[in-house]
């Protein structure tokens, strides 16, 4: 029986640079595609059973005033959060339960190491053990993805580098479910593209 892998395109949006002095605000999810064996099955990313959105209260009182300006461009205020904001604890376990649905779940993410930062350290810090989704490793770089495809160094890998038909046509908003729609969107492309322009 072929082995079956959901990748789940992964966007958070933060008050800071970095967890545990900075807070995750918001996580945005789309099941964007499957792998069975070696065939690559893309999911309807607009079907609402593949997505995932929720805001977080922030843990901590620092933030960078750029962060949070970025944020307020995807509709996240962060004073508003704190009143509003889901309890971690209560998020994390949501976004377990949601990605449960799925098998083998592989957070995905442009570029993975900031998002996961975050993912990882809010699922070790506010999930029990037993709800650790992606384990601690079970995650795909997009722009490494992107590089080996290329044949290109990683500072070639920027989004204005790559060809055009690779990119999703939906607009970046920062709203994390928007964009992790249209990073799934462009992480398919690439697994299905042959490297030529």
């Amino acid at each position: 029986m072929p082995r079956t892998e959901t990748y789940i395109s992964v966007d958070i949006e933060s008050d800071g640079g970095y967890p545990g002095d900075y807070s995750m605000l918001s996580i945005g999810a789309s099941a964007c595609a499957k792998r069975v064996g070696n065939e690559l099955i893309r999911l309807d990313v607009d079907d609402i059973a593949n997505q995932f959105y929720i805001t977080l209260k922030p843990v901590t009182d620092k933030y960078v005033q750029a962060a949070v300006e970025v944020c307020k461009e995807g509709g996240l205020i962060r004073d508003d959060l704190l009143l509003y904001g889901i309890d971690p604890y209560v998020a994390m376990r949501d976004f377990a339960t949601w990605l449960k649905r799925f098998e083998n779940p592989i957070m995905v993410a442009y570029p993975l190491s900031f998002d996961w930062s975050f993912v990882y350290y809010y699922f070790c810090k506010y999930a029990t053990p037993d709800n650790q989704p992606f384990s601690f490793s079970q995650c795909l770089d997009i722009k490494t993805l992107y590089a080996i495809k290329a044949g290109v160094g990683i500072k070639g890998t920027g989004k204005r580098s790559m060809p055009k038909h690779l990119k999703s046509k939906r607009p970046h908003t920062h709203n994390a479910l928007d964009d992790a729609i249209e990073q799934g969107e462009l992480f398919c492309n690439i697994m299905e593209w042959d490297g030529n322009a």
